[in-house]
């Protein structure tokens, strides 16, 4: 199906692998479109080809690093030496397993479901078992359940229904019924409980020494066919959990024992047995048993105090708002939520009698008891699994050692059957050198038989979505009327000029905490009742955009946003200005809260990497390219979690002082009514007087503005160099940037088709297919100015590395066919015009400054592009700057990371490095360095 991207104008294609289903979705907003993904997606799913050299290319096989590698250069072919020639497990998802092994919340999640549903699997595959897999079980594997008598179809838009029956019929027509697996599994039984595992895990090393224990306590509950009990079990996880005013929360969190929920927490109604875990992260070793025993005396009082109607009444209005809200995925969502219970014997379309279920609640709840019911029934019991991870600090070698040994065992396979260790190794280079022949026949594949759209079946004039402006006061303000179904959406943008460096990284924090610590008056627990019973939620965080005319011009600031039904919106605004302006970081809690916000966000950071550290190096490279990139580094790049774990770290006798003023000070400058505030609200047009009434007066309560203190510094990111990051996965993450042009330059749209082009007809062939990396390929930042290449959970770095370096080249000298340039621009049109949510239309405009005369040229230029276009952007931006560019790695410290190559190393404290380097923070200039 990857063939199908660059032809189709799909908003969205994937495969996603769950513990006993596999699901392959598609969207897209084109009637032919469909057709055509819907004609390859059968034939895909059901009569693949599963070759040999499919199941080596993205499952597992043994070869060498380098096949070209010969064997007298090695002292044996199964010990690791300097050179390249040694061999290795290699196969696409076996890394991309390794990877997410490295995630040590996914480690704990998926070891749980290995304990309490072993009669399940671990969805993505465990990298030490897939090695036991052969291409003969899984052809039969195919076989057996990947056919329609095991299949189920889920349609969902406003295209006929009737063409998608009959060409679905038509394929399903040709397969003979079989016996399928109808058994639905379930967890263990815990009736004998209670029952304790303990595992080791990996040491997180952005966390206290005394604090890298992880615990929970989990408990099954009802048949998840019961489809008004599952509501309300949702509804009772949700009472008991969500928000800091919780009882759990209060009762572990708040209480001292962990500073994060363990990856199982909550309701888990995806099986046909719900189950129910409350667990901690960041836990000492003598609080683990005090968890459990916070957890019974929790619900013990709760059962005793019962629950608050108002608590109720705002989440049943959380769900009123969220059927009212238009989102732009509504069907993917709605696709979703249904397959879980389908495939555990749940009728969905009595889910989907949505209406039915919450009146049936409201029924059940009038008459009382009702949810502490459900709490005896489920919860006041000792039948239990209480499932623990200690750390280990030899957690890391002993993988290292079980696939090495795992490793030896395989090749002394195939020694046995060829004949001895010198065969093997020449029977798998050859396999490697075989299947670099078929992975290169397949570059030149005809692709001629597959459905494809063309270009000119996209409008070269977009339709508009119109936009007026007014000002209230000094407040510039952008109205956006259209449909919303009662609601009304706000944005607020409060620029900040000349705002120091240490003020600017401690802003993620600052929002954080206005939603944590509570005012003079209030506390969080009320005020967060408030916002479920008055608004759809109220966030705050930072924006900074770079102008599309300069890419050294550019703004920053706090940027506000909400949606209420219109006769609350005045509620809304009130509960903006206190959070915003009222919260209390004088009050004696204020530094044990903000201690456990930073100890939560620090206990999460390695994991966050683990999950897209492709991201995090992409941030680090473009940071000394811009100034906008480096603002974006210092505030969700590495930079920000070295402060984070740093401040995080500190004994509780140095204190958060002076962390508090700066963020005193932050909410001085947040928001005022004058100049530097705009405002964006997206509405009905009935409501629009209504609408400015309430936005006048909330305007008018605001506080005029502050002008930053002149203290701080910036750091300085690299420009043209390269930077490693040592960090304890098993593979890697790299990205290089190059600085280009700004959005109106008419070169722009030349790189963004040169982008599309790179990435699938280059790179994904031979970072991803021949590298062996999960992902990997080239992106190109109009908004941004910058060109960049990227690889994703990749097992070979300094491959990559070469292959981007000769990128520019190969594009360069490639004479591209008119069908190549068609594809590229199908690619970057399925993006450009994707479905939005009405709360996003405009915003391009209010947030980023891009006009719409802007964007039709934009759109015209992307039209025009042709091969020669290409060829000359190659040439100027990639072979005349790939040398200025800046490169980041991040992973596993290996004998090529050496400072005599340019490489600077950053030692973050996550991974001994094999080099020692200055920390991010350690070097800094007066603002406005870059």
């Amino acid at each position: 199906m990857i063939p199908m991207l660059p032809r189709s104008l799909s908003n969205f294609m994937n495969a996603f692998t769950s513990s006993d289903h596999t699901t392959y979705p598609f969207a897209t907003t084109n009637q032919q479109d469909f057709k055509n993904l819907l004609s390859v997606y059968l034939d895909a799913t059901l009569n693949p080809l599963l070759t040999a050299s499919d199941f080596l290319q993205e499952g597992w096989r043994v070869g060498p690093e380098d096949p070209t590698t010969d064997i007298r250069d090695q002292a044996s072919p199964d010990v690791e030496g300097k050179d390249s020639g040694k061999l290795v497990f290699k196969g696409v998802v076996y890394n991309e397993m390794k990877g997410q092994m490295s995630d040590a919340s996914y480690l704990y999640y998926i070891k749980f479901q290995d304990h309490i549903f072993p009669s399940i699997n671990n969805s993505g595959g465990d990298p030490q078992k897939i090695t036991d897999l052969t291409h003969k079980q899984l052809k039969e594997f195919h076989a057996e359940h990947y056919h329609p008598s095991n299949a189920k179809i889920f349609t969902y838009g406003d295209m006929p229904l009737e063409g998608h029956l009959k060409e679905v019929s038509s394929v399903l027509d040709r397969f003979d019924r079989i016996s399928k697996d109808t058994e639905i599994r379930d967890p263990i039984s815990l009736e004998d409980g209670p029952k304790f595992v303990t595992l080791e895990g990996p040491i997180d090393p952005l966390v206290d020494k005394d604090m890298q224990f992880k615990t929970s306590t989990s408990w099954l509950m009802g048949n998840t066919s019961d489809i008004l009990e599952t509501f309300s079990l949702q509804i009772l996880s949700s009472l008991l959990l969500d928000g800091y005013g919780s009882p759990l929360y209060r009762g572990l969190i708040e209480a001292g024992l962990g500073p994060e929920w363990s990856p199982n927490t909550g309701f888990d109604g995806s099986n046909r047995r719900g189950i129910f875990s409350v667990g901690l992260a960041g836990v000492k070793e003598a609080d683990v048993p005090k968890v459990k025993e916070a957890i019974t005396k929790t619900l013990q009082g709760v059962r005793q105090k019962g629950f608050d109607e108002a608590k109720v009444n705002g989440l049943l209005h959380q769900l009123e708002l969220g059927l009212k809200h238009k989102t732009a995925n509504f069907g993917m969502g709605l696709m979703q939520n249904l397959k879980p219970g389908w495939f555990n014997g749940v009728d969905p379309f009595s889910a989907l009698a949505w209406d039915e279920t919450v009146a049936a609640f409201k029924e059940k709840y009038a008459r009382g008891g009702y949810l502490e019911g459900l709490l005896d029934r489920y919860l006041l019991n000792d039948k239990t699994l209480t499932f623990t991870m200690e750390p280990s600090v030899v957690y890391g070698g002993g993988l290292a050692v079980e696939e090495a040994t795992r490793l030896a065992t395989k090749i002394a396979e195939v020694a046995k059957r060829v004949g001895g260790e010198t065969e093997a190794y020449e029977t798998l280079k050859k396999q490697e050198l075989d299947l670099l022949q078929v992975q290169e026949k397949a570059r030149s594949q005809d692709l001629s038989c597959l459905p494809t759209l063309r270009v000119g079946d996209i409008p070269r004039q977009k339709e508009r979505k119109e936009v007026r402006h007014s000002k209230l006061g000094d407040v510039r303000v952008q109205w956006r009327e259209a449909p919303t179904n009662g609601l009304t959406y706000f944005r607020a943008v409060n620029t900040l000029e000349n705002l120091p460096g240490d003020l600017r990284m401690h802003i993620p924090l600052f929002t954080d905490a206005i939603l944590r610590l509570g005012t003079k008056n209030k506390t969080m627990e009320q005020l967060e009742d408030l916002i479920k019973l008055k608004s759809g939620g109220i966030r705050a965080g930072y924006h900074s955009s770079t102008s599309p005319m300069d890419l050294g011009t550019y703004s920053e600031g706090l940027v506000f946003s909400g949606y209420a039904l219109d006769r609350n919106v005045g509620a809304m605004y009130e509960l903006l200005r206190t959070i915003i302006l009222k919260t209390d970081f004088d009050s004696s809690e204020a530094e044990s809260m903000i201690r456990q916000l930073l100890q939560g966000a620090a206990s999460g950071a390695v994991n966050s990497i683990a999950e897209s550290g492709h991201g995090y190096a992409q941030r680090f490279a473009e940071a000394g390219l811009t100034p906008e990139g480096r603002l974006k580094e210092e505030i969700a790049g590495l930079s920000q979690v070295q402060l984070t774990a740093m401040l995080a770290g500190r004994a509780p006798a140095e204190g958060l002082q002076d962390v508090i003023e700066k963020l005193k000070t932050i909410q001085r400058l947040a928001i005022e009514g004058g100049s530097a505030m705009r405002v964006a609200i997206t509405c009905g047009t009935e409501s629009v007087s209504r609408n400015e009434e309430e936005l006048q007066q909330f305007l008018s309560r605001l506080p005029p503005g502050a002008t930053p203190p002149v203290t701080g510094a910036s750091t300085i990111f690299p420009d043209g160099g390269k930077t490693f990051f040592p960090l304890p996965y098993q593979v890697y993450y790299t990205a290089h940037a190059i600085r280009t042009v700004p959005f109106t330059h008419p070169d722009g749209a030349s790189l963004q088709v040169l982008a599309q082009l790179l990435t699938h007809k280059h790179l994904h062939h031979e970072i991803r297919e021949k590298g062996g990396a999960y992902g990997g390929g080239a992106f190109s930042r109009g908004l941004g100015g910058v060109f960049g290449f990227y690889s994703y959970r990749d097992p070979n770095p300094l491959n990559t590395m070469k292959i981007v370096r000769e990128s520019g080249v190969w594009a360069r000298e490639r004479e591209w066919a008119d069908r190549d340039i068609e594809e590229a621009k199908l690619s970057v049109f399925k993006s450009l015009d994707a479905p939005q949510s009405v709360s996003s239309e405009g915003m391009t405009l209010f947030l980023e400054g891009v006009t719409e005369e802007m964007k039709q040229e934009r759109r015209e230029r992307l039209l025009d592009v042709t091969g020669g276009d290409v060829r000359e952007a190659a040439q100027k931006y990639l072979v005349g700057g790939m040398g200025k560019g800046n490169i980041a790695v991040l992973g596993e410290t290996r004998e090529w990371v050496k400072k005599g190559d340019g490489w600077e190393v950053v030692d973050m404290g996550i991974a001994e490095p094999a080099v020692t380097g200055e920390g991010l923070l350690a070097e800094a200039a007066p603002e406005g360095g870059s």
